[in-house]
């Protein structure tokens, strides 16, 4: 019941832009409408004789007792009761005349049935009018011996509702249902809403807030699940972590053992330098399983300084003996995340080009590392490209690039790894809730962008 209240007329931006929520939408509306105007057209079937019947017993009875009223007055008390039909009943007798304007009478379904049972009653000679010497009203003429008169009723007095009523009628009905439709569809949609929410804060590295665990059997069960889901990615986590740290000291204790029984062992150049670039490779591989394992956690994310943090990193890659690094790096870009992890993906990016990207006829590999701000407000963003001047990758295998233990080496070069380098990019950045694109520069080489919302 909390939560209704939160909601008494819950028409949110998330409900609008929902399919589900137009989908439901609709159909109640065409639901709603369909059955209002079957409803109209019942009433109007249904109705329609009755209604025939009481307008023409009034007429026959007004005309009638009028007529019997003039006939047996007193002469010279006609004007008196002339004045009082006028004051009390809204009944105006006028004579006759040859010359009057005779407007013809209302076109309506109900008048033709109307005057088929008045003249049957008061004779095939009565005349029915709409307007009469420009006066309007509901006309009906009847004779007193060889004298004709005209009768005028108030139209109020015998019209039911006309079709501008039942327009108007129809239209609030319309609106009201329109809106009862959208409010039920928001409240249908609204578990869904939540779930889709709290599905999309997960995926971003958030941990999202428990669902609630009522409603319908079929929600109720779809919460518990998602929640339990949640708990039980979270021990996962926890326990990867666990277990990656206890690999990191049981595997690089031998490693480092060995690394110094190298060092003291009598063997020749080459091969102490071979089994040392081995030694180096699984550490470094070790390292990649680790990067990649570790969670980005949301709640670690703070305001970081892109640009100085891009100017930090190529200043170190520009180290390297085989790298050349050209910066393009706008200054103030600003955006929300993990320093660490985005200096990770960075170096993993330099790395990458490093090794795959070497530039043609040349004994090094040239980076370009840029990064610009675009937008305003709300559609702010921070792009960061580093691409090489390689020889790039075949269009059809890019989407392989990103997919663990990948390496496309004969697009690329022979290199060593277990090739989750850009496979640990595209989980960081993920997790960021940014956009990674990846695609062939124009010139040769690869080209990597990521896209963050700017601060």
């Amino acid at each position: 019941m909390k939560s209704l209240l939160k909601f008494p007329f819950p028409l949110r931006l998330a409900s609008l832009k929902s399919g589900l929520f137009w989908r439901t939408f609709f159909l109640l509306g065409a639901l709603t409408t369909t059955s209002m105007t079957a409803w109209v057209g019942m009433i109007s079937v249904v109705q329609h004789e009755p209604q025939v019947q009481q307008i023409s017993a009034q007429v026959i009875s007004v005309v009638t007792i009028t007529h019997a009223a003039l006939t047996h007055a007193a002469p010279e008390l006609r004007r008196e009761l002339l004045f009082d039909l006028v004051a009390n009943e809204g009944i105006r007798v006028f004579t006759l005349e040859e010359d009057d304007q005779v407007a013809p009478p209302a076109n309506n379904a109900l008048m033709p049935d109307i005057e088929q049972l008045v003249r049957a009653k008061l004779g095939q000679d009565t005349r029915f009018s709409s307007k009469v010497n420009g006066v309007s009203g509901f006309w009906v003429s009847f004779k007193i011996d060889d004298d004709q008169y005209w009768l005028m009723l108030e139209r109020e007095r015998i019209r039911g509702l006309t079709g501008i009523q039942w327009l108007g009628w129809a239209s609030v009905v319309s609106v009201v249902s329109l809106l009862g439709a959208a409010f039920i569809s928001s409240l249908i949609n609204l578990p869904l809403r939540r779930l889709t929410q709290a599905t999309r804060d997960f995926a971003q590295g958030k941990r999202p807030a428990p669902l609630p665990e009522r409603g319908p059997a079929e929600i109720m069960e779809a919460n518990r699940s998602f929640n339990q889901m949640v708990t039980d990615l979270q021990q996962v986590e926890s326990d990867r972590a666990v277990i990656l740290a206890g690999i990191s000291h049981d595997l690089r204790t031998p490693l480092a053992r060995m690394q110094l029984e190298l060092e003291m062992a009598n063997l020749s150049t080459d091969a102490r330098e071979g089994m040392q670039s081995d030694i180096g490779q699984m550490d470094a591989i070790i390292g990649q399983f680790l990067d990649y394992a570790k969670p980005t956690e949301a709640s670690s994310f703070v305001n970081v300084d892109i640009s100085e943090l891009l100017t930090d990193t190529a200043h170190e890659a520009a180290r390297l003996p085989d790298v050349r690094i050209n910066t393009d790096i706008a200054p103030d870009a600003h955006a929300m995340g993990n320093a660490t992890d985005i200096k990770r993906v960075i170096n993993n990016l330099i790395e990458n080009a490093r090794r795959y990207g070497r530039t043609a006829d040349a004994d090094y590999t040239e980076i370009d590392i840029k990064c610009s701000v675009k937008g305003m407000h709300a559609a702010k963003r921070v792009t960061i490209e580093v691409q090489d001047h390689g020889v790039g990758v075949p269009p059809d295998q890019i989407e392989q690039l990103l997919k663990p233990f990948t390496r496309l080496d004969a697009a690329r070069g022979q290199a060593n790894g277990a090739g989750l380098g850009l496979a640990i990019v595209d989980r960081v950045i993920t997790r960021h809730g940014a956009e990674l694109n990846v695609r062939n520069r124009e010139g040769g080489g690869l080209q990597i962008q990521i896209v963050m919302k700017a601060l």
